[in-house]
C-alpha cells in the first residue's frame, strides 16, 4: 500500500502525531519536500521530540526516508541525531536514508534569504532557513547535493562553478562581510557530508521495490497545501509543491501506485507569516483559541495567527490533493467556546462564493459567511472513542464531514497518542 499524507490548510495541521499514530502499520515513512522550515512535534508519554528533517515515524520500527525533493540543511540534520541519541534514541543508516540526489541548503542560502527579506517592504514571512534560494538552485541545476558534500573534490568543483555569481548576488545586498564561502566553514559541510554518507540511499528505487514486496509506505508531507508554491496563496506560500501530487513526482513513484490520500485538518484554522487568513479572530476568542492549542510556531517560535474553521479553503484543499479520508486534529481546544462558527462561503464585491478566488487580493478582501453551532464545556482530554465525545462535540464533526464530503477517519482531543482515535 502506498499512502500520502498532506496538511489540508496552511501548515501545522499535527501531521507528526498522526503520521506517529499510523506508522506501526507501515514499512517506509518517507518525507517528499520541504527542508527545515517545517517542524513537527510527537509526544509521546512525558516525552517531547520536536524535530525538521527526520521523519515522524523515527520512534518505530519503520525505516524513515528523506526524498530527492527536500532541501538539507546537514548540519540542522546532525543536531537532530545528536539530540535524539542523548536521549537514548539512535537514528542510524539501517533507521534513516537519504537520497544522495537531495538538495543541500548552503551557507550563501541562508545569507540572501536573511538579506532579501530584510530588504522587501511587503514581507513574505520566511523563516531565513535559505529554503527558497536552495530550490531556485535547483531549479536553474546549480544545487550542491548530498552526493557532493560526501566527496570533497566534486564539492570544490561544484563551488568554482558558482561562487563568482553567488557572491556577486551576496554584494548586491552591500553585504560585504559574507562567511559564506571560508574554507572554516565549507569544511564543517564537508565533514557533514563525511558522516551522512553512509545514510545515502536511492529513495524511488527502495519506495518501489517495497510496493512491490506488497510492503506499507507512507509519504509525509510538510507545510499545507494553501502555502503549496503553484497553487497556494501565492505569494505568500512556500518554494515547494505541498500537495499529494507532489509525493509522486519527487519521490519518483507512479500516480497508479497510490492506494490512499490523507488529509489532516485542524478544527479551526492557523497560518503563521503573512498572507490572507480570512477568518482570523483578532478578539479574545481567537487569543484564547492561541493559548489553549498552543499555537506557536515549532520552527520559529511565532504566534500562530488563529481562525474559525475555513469551508472554502478546506473544499479546495480536498481538491488539490484528491483526499480519500480526512483526520481532525484539536478538537479540544474549542472546548469553553461557544457558539462555534464554521465559515461556509465568503462575500466579496456584493457576490456570494462558496469556492475561494484564484487571486490572493481578492481572498484578502473576502469576508466570512458563518454558520453557528453550539458548543460544550466538556473536558476532552480523557476521551478516548468517538462515541463518548460530547453530543455538541459529535454535532462539530459530523457537520464538516458532511460539508467536506470526505469521511473523518481519525479524531484528535490532545497531543499525546493515546488522544486520537478512529471516527470510522
Amino acid at each position: 500500500m502506498f499512502t500520502i499524507l498532506t496538511g489540508a490548510q496552511f501548515g501545522d495541521e499535527g501531521k507528526g502525531k498522526i503520521v506517529d499514530l499510523m506508522a506501526e502499520n507501515y514499512d517506509l515513512v518517507v518525507r517528499f519536500q520541504g527542508g527545515d522550515n517545517a517542524g513537527h512535534t510527537v509526544k509521546v508519554a512525558d516525552q517531547v521530540y520536536k524535530l525538521h528533517l527526520i521523519p515522524s515515524a523515527f520512534l518505530l520500527d519503520s525505516r524513515v526516508l528523506i526524498g530527492p525533493g527536500t532541501v538539507l540543511n546537514p548540519k540542522v540534520l546532525l543536531e537532530e541525531i545528536d539530540m535524539l541519541k542523548k536521549g537514548g534514541i539512535e537514528i542510524t543508516p539501517q533507521k534513516l536514508g537519504i537520497d544522495g540526489k537531495t538538495s543541500i541548503i548552503m551557507p550563501h542560502h541562508i545569507e540572501l534569504d536573511t538579506l532579501r527579506e530584510s530588504a522587501v517592504s511587503e514581507k513574505i514571512g520566511t523563516t531565513k532557513r535559505g529554503i527558497g534560494f536552495a530550490y531556485i538552485d535547483k531549479i536553474s541545476r546549480e544545487e550542491i547535493q548530498l552526493f557532493d558534500i560526501a566527496n570533497e573534490e566534486t564539492f570544490y568543483s561544484k563551488l568554482e562553478d558558482i561562487r563568482e555569481q553567488k557572491q556577486k548576488m551576496l554584494e548586491s545586498y552591500d553585504n560585504q562581510d559574507s562567511k559564506a564561502f571560508d574554507v572554516s566553514v565549507l569544511d564543517e559541510y564537508l565533514a557533514a557530508g563525511k558522516v551522512l554518507s553512509s545514510y545515502i540511499t536511492d529513495v524511488s528505487s527502495e519506495i518501489n521495490d517495497a510496493i512491490k514486496k506488497g510492503k506499507n509506505v507512507m509519504a509525509e508531507g510538510a507545510q499545507g497545501s494553501h502555502l503549496d508554491v503553484v497553487h497556494g496563496t501565492q505569494k505568500y506560500v512556500t518554494s515547494s509543491s505541498t500537495i499529494a501530487g507532489s509525493a509522486c513526482s519527487n519521490l519518483g513513484v507512479g500516480p497508479t501506485k497510490v492506494d490512499e490520500v490523507i488529509g489532516i485538518v485542524k478544527a479551526y484554522i492557523t497560518r503563521v507569516g503573512e498572507g490572507p487568513l480570512p477568518t482570523e479572530l483578532h478578539d479574545d476568542i481567537g487569543r484564547k483559541i492561541q493559548e489553549q492549542g498552543g499555537e506557536f510556531g515549532t520552527t520559529t517560535g511565532r504566534a500562530r495567527r488563529c481562525g474559525w474553521f475555513d469551508l472554502p479553503l478546506a473544499k479546495k484543499a480536498i481538491n488539490l490533493n484528491g483526499y480519500s479520508s480526512l483526520a481532525l486534529t484539536k478538537l479540544d481546544v474549542l472546548t469553553n467556546i461557544d457558539p462555534i462558527k464554521i465559515c461556509v462561503g465568503y462575500s466579496f464585491q456584493g457576490e456570494t462564493y462558496e469556492y475561494p478566488p484564484a487571486k490572493t487580493s481578492q481572498l484578502f478582501e473576502c469576508a466570512p459567511i458563518y454558520k453557528e453551532l453550539s458548543g460544550w464545556d466538556e473536558n476532552l482530554s480523557n476521551v478516548n472513542k468517538y462515541g463518548d465525545l460530547p453530543e455538541s462535540a459529535k454535532k462539530y464533526v459530523d457537520l464538516l464531514e458532511n460539508m467536506m464530503d470526505v469521511p473523518i477517519k481519525y479524531v484528535s482531543v490532545g497531543p499525546g497518542r493515546e488522544q486520537t482515535f478512529r471516527k470510522l
